[in-house]
């Protein structure tokens, strides 16, 4: 089915964010800053990288099975449904949301996003108060919101997260979200080439394995950000940490932002290049 000259135009927006995305190099600081990570982790034992790899992958996935199947989604879920028979009325489940319009999708999807990102700007601000519960809980917090804007968006343009290929595919989205500008690029790549190479989305054939070690600087990162709020938590304006909060909530929200950009142009890519062949 020939695309429509908005969805011609969106497809066009999301191809020129993607050469953008795949010609970014890289500066000096940040290869040499790479070279670094990468040897002081290789000096830890290789059995002690693979079970801290693993760890992390099972983590990952039982997080990501938790939110999909919490009452908090499942309510979320219909709030989309919802929203979706206000254009179509004959909408029951995620799979008739692909009947909408790019436009109708793409105002749910930014509902969504809208909130989320202010959910992360939220715990941010809570964090960067400095208190030792609220800071050992941002990055659990952080990957509960992000993993969860993924699934929101995946079901927005229709794609439910309950298969095996989708639960992997949400789960190389928010990986490559979350990797740096310079390494993005390849995870982006991945992703289409992953998409490419199935015919059917059911089963999923592809690398089983998530985190590895580029995605390292992340976590580095929100531990370096804690460092910070700890740091400023001191300097108080009528007795409220105002600069730690602002570098906590600063940081969480660009993190959002981030992981929001990328799943929607993902899934949007695919709801386009589906009607399209279709």
């Amino acid at each position: 089915m020939p695309l429509t000259d908005r969805e011609s135009k969106v497809l066009n927006e999301i191809r020129d964010w993607e050469r953008n995305l795949l010609n970014y190099e890289a500066n000096d600081f940040q290869l040499t800053y790479e070279k670094y990570l990468e040897r002081s982790f290789m000096l830890l034992p290789e059995k002690v990288q693979q079970q801290f790899f693993s760890v992390m992958d099972s983590w990952l996935f039982h997080l990501h099975s938790l939110i999909h199947g919490s009452q908090l989604q499942m309510d979320a879920k219909e709030r989309i449904l919802a929203s979706a028979r206000i254009f179509q009325e004959d909408i029951e489940k995620i799979t008739d949301l692909k009947q909408l319009d790019i436009n109708q999708l793409q105002y749910i999807a930014e509902q969504q996003i809208a909130m989320h990102r202010l959910y992360s700007f939220a715990q941010g601000g809570l964090s960067g108060t400095g208190g030792p519960l609220l800071l050992g809980a941002d990055i659990p917090a952080m990957a509960v919101i992000n993993l969860r804007i993924v699934q929101l968006i995946a079901m927005t343009y229709g794609f439910e997260v309950n298969t095996p290929f989708e639960m992997m595919t949400s789960l190389k989205v928010f990986h490559t979200a979350t990797l740096p500008a310079r390494i993005k690029k390849a995870g982006w790549a991945s992703l289409m080439a992953e998409l490419e190479a199935n015919e059917e989305y059911y089963f999923y054939e592809g690398n089983e394995e998530i985190i590895d070690i580029t995605w390292l600087e992340q976590p580095i990162q929100q531990l370096l950000k804690a460092m910070v709020i700890i740091l400023f938590r001191k300097k108080v304006i009528q007795g409220i940490p105002l600069v730690s909060m602002a570098i906590g909530a600063g940081a969480n929200y660009q993190l959002t932002r981030k992981v929001t950009d990328l799943a929607h142009k993902y899934y949007q890519l695919r709801y386009l290049k589906e009607k399209e062949e279709f």
